[in-house]
């Protein structure tokens, strides 16, 4: 099939994320993420036009007149290639090629998939090679990415390959793998579409790029926790038939051997809650000379977690439900498994002398997209463990930072000060007047000695005292990205 003439054929009729949206409204939009698609079928009208055409056969798996196709798309040969099925005189979508937008990097384009599930409330089971389209997981990843250019990057279980179009954008070379063959076949297409160089093998976690490292790797891996299964039976983009969460161990446990030096491995994942401290677990996966960053963005119970994914697999209202329910209970039972972490990872093939390893629980807003806060993080950690010396030399300033008075109506002075980042994590800092004096000085003129020094004797206090009970504040700020030495 031409890629090429798809492409200027769908550029031609104007589908693109913009005329979409403008031409389905805003309820329309809506009522797709909903998966029902009246509000955008009311929008439409009866119009027949080639964009009209092109959305209800793609985004509203809608049977399409042969003749409203004709001279838009090339019918034969999208229907020698499998995506389109001919029905008397009408044509029906095999798969979703759907307009993406990324105004943040500007990778847009298309994304060919499976046609999503589960549309108007037509739910049937999930076939097992089916390709997962952009979803809000594939998304978060997007957005989590570091964006710093480097040289190489591996997208691991590629899937439609909308990672790699991001990628595309500060990689040098990209590699999308994927043990799926049907995902393969259809991330070619949009890597084509969007006339991207990706290199797509065929092959499971690091197999296909056995010797090789590189700059960065991303994944949003098959990891749903559940009860092993047939292969004919495994739905290949959510779950591989590892333990528990042995296949996200895996994968943190093999980084560095696949990671340049500074380079690093970002997954959006979960992990399985034990009896004990999740982190102490978690703790033992990461690979020697290697800092981690573990941030669990949500945790569910065992039940919340089941019936999500059983809904997933579109066995909600079928008999199915409750005989794998009992299933997949049974075998989290067995595996100890309490509740499930979901959340965030970065693995950075740092080699300090000591690892630097944080494991946290932050489930609050944050401004997406968070990228930059991962790609700053080693060079954040390495300010927060500067010996003092060379920290009170230093010449830290706040970025992008509000500062709010705390205190009672009609109060003289505030209760405190909170410094809080109006950008990525949203993180806050409650501060003293020792401490807000120290850090509203910090614009990166003065060295942080200079400005405990000011601030001592302003409150007359002793300057050592002064900076044995700020720098702990200060090397945490570094550390949350409050402050930045310039």
């Amino acid at each position: 099939m031409d890629a090429g003439r798809l492409r200027a054929d769908l550029l031609a009729a104007c589908y693109t994320v913009d005329a979409v949206l403008d031409r389905i409204g805003e309820a329309g939009q809506d009522g797709l993420g909903r998966n029902m698609t009246v509000p955008a079928d009311v929008a439409l009208g009866g119009a027949r036009d080639p964009l009209a055409a092109l959305i209800r056969l793609f985004l509203l798996q809608r049977r399409v007149p042969r003749a409203d196709l004709a001279g838009v798309i090339d019918v034969e040969s999208l229907t020698a290639a499998g995506y389109l099925s001919p029905e008397g005189e009408n044509l029906a979508a095999d798969v979703d090629i759907r307009p993406y937008g990324s105004p943040d990097d500007g990778a847009s384009g298309w994304v060919v998939s499976d046609l999503t599930p589960g549309l108007d409330l037509n739910m049937t089971p999930t076939r097992p090679d089916y390709v997962l389209g952009v979803s809000p997981a594939s998304t978060t990843l997007a957005q989590i990415t570091a964006r710093t250019p480097v040289a190489s990057a591996l997208d691991l279980g590629t899937g439609c390959g909308v990672q790699s179009l991001h990628l595309g954008r500060h990689a040098t070379h990209v590699v999308g793998t994927d043990v799926n063959a049907r995902a393969l076949d259809l991330a070619a297409l949009t890597a084509a579409l969007n006339v991207a160089d990706v290199d797509l093998r065929a092959g499971s976690l690091y197999e296909p790029v056995t010797g090789e490292r590189f700059d960065l790797i991303v994944s949003n891996p098959p990891f749903v926790m559940s009860p092993p299964s047939a292969e004919a039976e495994t739905l290949t983009y959510r779950e591989a038939n590892f333990e528990g969460d042995r296949l996200v161990e895996t994968l943190v446990r093999g980084a560095a051997d696949h990671l340049n030096p500074g380079g690093s491995l970002q997954l959006l994942t979960n992990w399985a809650i034990l009896d004990g401290p999740w982190e102490e677990r978690l703790r033992d996966w990461v690979p020697e000379g290697c800092d981690a960053w573990f941030i669990e963005r949500e945790r569910l119970d065992v039940y919340s977690y089941i019936e999500m994914w059983l809904t997933d697999a579109g066995l909600a209202g079928t008999p199915r439900w409750r005989s794998a329910y009992d299933e997949w209970l049974a075998y989290f039972d067995r595996l100890g498994i309490r509740s499930v972490g979901m959340g965030w990872v970065q693995i950075t093939r740092a080699e300090r002398a000591e690892p630097h390893l944080r494991f946290e629980s932050w489930p609050h807003a944050v401004a997406q997209p968070v990228g930059d806060v991962f790609a700053r993080n080693a060079e954040a950690v390495t300010a927060s463990l500067l010996p003092v010396g060379e920290l009170l030399a230093a010449r830290p300033m706040l970025v992008d930072v509000e500062q709010e008075m705390i205190g009672r109506p009609g109060a003289e002075d505030p209760e405190h000060v909170v410094f809080r980042q109006r950008v990525g994590l949203l993180r806050a800092v409650k501060a003293d007047t020792a401490l807000a004096a120290v850090l509203g000085a910090l614009d990166g003129d003065l060295t942080l000695g200079q400005v405990v020094a000011a601030v001592a004797a302003v409150l007359e206090v002793d300057p050592a005292e002064l900076a044995a009970g700020v720098l702990p504040e200060v090397r945490k700020a570094l550390l949350d990205q409050l402050l930045r030495i310039v």
